[in-house]
């Protein structure tokens, strides 16, 4: 099984700019076994199964949530049975069809 997370979170009690607390979040992610991708809106975060996902959602929630009143955050989830390494393989898939296309 592969669970694909897109997930954001952030205070919207901080200002403008809440790359600090961002970063809080991206530190947790990338010292954790999970493989990730940082967007300019978000992070793709794959796993084997849903909960431990879920967990990290409360550890960033956690992170963050101790300095703010108030948190945004939208997570989104494709599971598929039977596949891994997805994250990586719907890029490629992609890439490979751009390139037979602009030839």
């Amino acid at each position: 099984m592969s669970v694909l997370m897109e997930f954001s979170m952030f205070p919207t009690d901080k200002g403008e700019s809440v790359s600090e607390y961002v970063s809080r979040i991206i530190d947790m992610i990338r010292e954790s076994w999970f493989d990730y991708q940082l967007t300019p809106m978000g992070s793709i975060v794959e796993a084997g199964s849903l909960e431990p996902l879920l967990e990290l959602v409360g550890k960033a929630y956690r992170l963050i949530g101790e300095d703010s009143n108030r948190v945004y955050s939208a997570i989104k989830l494709d599971i598929r049975k039977g596949k891994s390494g997805r994250m990586h393989a719907k890029v490629a898939s992609v890439e490979e069809k751009i390139g037979k296309v602009n030839k």
